[in-house]
């Protein structure tokens, strides 16, 4: 769990200075139109800040390393390549565009492809870990508190 939290905490950090680093370049080069790199921000703060706290909470309520730890180990690191990957390739060629320079590489949308494909199976061995948790055992639900008698 500790993992799931610090991660978090590194894609948010990366989210607010990816969102600096957009506003710094772009005033520094006059630059008016639109870039991926305005899109970083947000994808680092959703795809990493945000849903790596749900799936920190998830495994709280659901123990999900408990009942499917091979699973959640893979779904961590092949959501974080996934993430840093497609991030990374949005800053770089929104660099590249905010700079003036081609940007059109086939090189980088293949790359940034792979990105994609890396959050696609991250997802499914997030809902394979899932489901293993939630049919491994039934959820406990604890009873109502009885109000007491005057």
């Amino acid at each position: 769990m500790k993992k799931l939290f610090h991660a978090s905490f590194a894609y948010a950090i990366a989210g607010v200075l990816s969102g600096l680093y957009y506003r710094e370049l772009t005033k520094l080069n006059g630059f008016t139109g639109d870039s991926q790199l305005g899109l970083v921000h947000t994808h680092w703060l959703v795809l990493g800040f945000i849903v790596l706290l749900l799936v920190l909470a998830l495994e709280k309520v659901f123990a999900i390393s408990a009942a499917a730890p091979k699973l959640l180990a893979w779904f961590f690191w092949i959501w974080n390549a996934g993430v840093v990957v497609t991030g990374g390739m949005m800053l770089v060629k929104g660099t590249l565009v905010v700079a003036g320079l081609d940007a059109g590489s086939k090189a980088l949308a293949g790359i940034a492809g792979t990105g994609h494909m890396l959050l696609t199976a991250g997802l499914v061995l997030l809902f394979l870990a899932l489901r293993k948790a939630l049919t491994a055992a039934p959820l406990e639900v604890p009873p109502l508190p009885v109000a007491a008698k005057a």
